[in-house]
């Protein structure tokens, strides 16, 4: 592979904001995994946020870019998989596997199509330098004749549209909008571009937490929501707390903490049966294999106030973040009957057929 900009690069990215800022270019903010792709004729390279590659886990869109793409190119977008009118996160997920037979099977049965927002490169020219307009009209010339799974992203420098993007788009399963500076050159690895992201409350039930990598202190906060048989669901983590704060949760926590899983609502997660799935606490890093996933069980006695953006599914999609203990409420209260749905929409009305 011989290209003007070579791989790994690290995406530019952007900062979260309250307000949609004017003046911009305004996208919506999709919910998959960021990818830089790199072709040169028959070699293709996919790689991640984190300069990984995800080359082989999507087998279908590597083919898709050897007949789509211009012949020599770089560019920035996102991978989604996208059915039913919505995004599907976890499908994307359990892309992550070690089993090429398993990768080939997935990419079959929910394929993924890729949405490009910025181009990097085209033939010998390297575009990073250029400002952002001028890289929209090359992008847009690049993949006039580009076909699904890959797709251009739509984007406007309306700033009344791009509200009503923000208000329309999530019932697709997409983040918010992000917003670009139109006069800015390509910044990898820098916060740049700015986001406004969907934001709600929610009272969740505290059961059980992990230490942070550092020592013995509270990691990460174990959420749980009682479904409508009754069940307590795993549905995320709380975990952006200061320092000292973490050391203080252990002592706060400790009337509440179980010796064994005993009586515990998520007991049956500790059989090796049960953890297929990295999704449970305990299980095994579908990302890293080995990180230490274990967990203190609590008593599920204890309610607290959570912000989130939106649902994936029977989760939240990102890392909720801490408001405050709720005394006043009992834990059989926190259901799902509580959050927020957002209007549905249609994706296809975004990507086309």
């Amino acid at each position: 592979m011989d290209l003007p900009v070579m791989p790994p690069v690290s995406p530019m990215l952007a900062k979260a904001v309250d307000e949609i800022p004017p003046g911009m270019q305004y996208e919506a903010k999709w919910d998959g995994f960021r990818a830089i792709v790199f072709r040169d004729g028959e070699e293709v390279e996919i790689g991640s946020r984190t300069a990984k590659t995800l080359t082989r886990y999507f087998p279908e869109l590597v083919e898709a870019f050897r007949t789509e793409l211009p012949e020599r190119c770089v560019l920035d977008g996102e991978i989604v998989i996208a059915h039913d009118g919505r995004l599907h996160f976890e499908e994307l997920l359990e892309r992550i596997h070690p089993a090429a037979s398993r990768v080939r099977t997935l990419a079959e049965r929910t394929p993924a199509s890729f949405v490009a927002f910025d181009l990097l490169a085209l033939g010998s020219d390297a575009l990073s330098e250029r400002p952002l307009a001028e890289r929209r009209v090359a992008l847009l010339a690049a993949l006039d004749r580009a076909r699904p799974p890959v797709h251009t992203a739509p984007a406007t420098t309306d700033l009344d549209q791009a509200r009503s993007w923000f208000s329309r788009f999530e019932g697709a399963g997409l983040d918010g909008i992000v917003a670009k500076p139109l006069d800015q050159s390509y910044r990898p690895g820098q916060r740049t571009m700015f986001k406004v992201k969907h934001q709600r409350t929610a009272d969740c039930v505290l059961a059980g937490y992990r230490e942070h990598k550092s020592g013995p202190v509270v990691g990460s906060l174990l959420l749980g929501l009682y479904d409508s048989a009754g069940r307590l669901q795993h549905v995320g983590v709380s975990a952006s707390f200061p320092m000292a704060r973490r050391a203080q949760l252990v002592e706060e926590l400790e009337p509440l903490r179980m010796t064994d899983l005993t009586g515990h609502p998520w007991a049956a997660w500790a059989d090796e049966a049960a953890q297929a799935s990295s999704r449970l606490p305990g299980a095994v890093s579908r990302w890293t294999g080995t990180k230490d996933l274990s967990w203190v069980p609590l008593r599920p006695e204890r309610v607290c106030e959570v912000a989130y953006d939106h649902m994936e599914g029977t989760r939240f999609r990102h890392t909720t973040r801490f408001r405050r203990w709720r005394p006043d409420r009992e834990p059989a209260g926190c259901t799902y009957d509580q959050l927020e749905e957002p209007v549905s929409y249609d994706l296809a009305e975004l990507l086309g057929p």
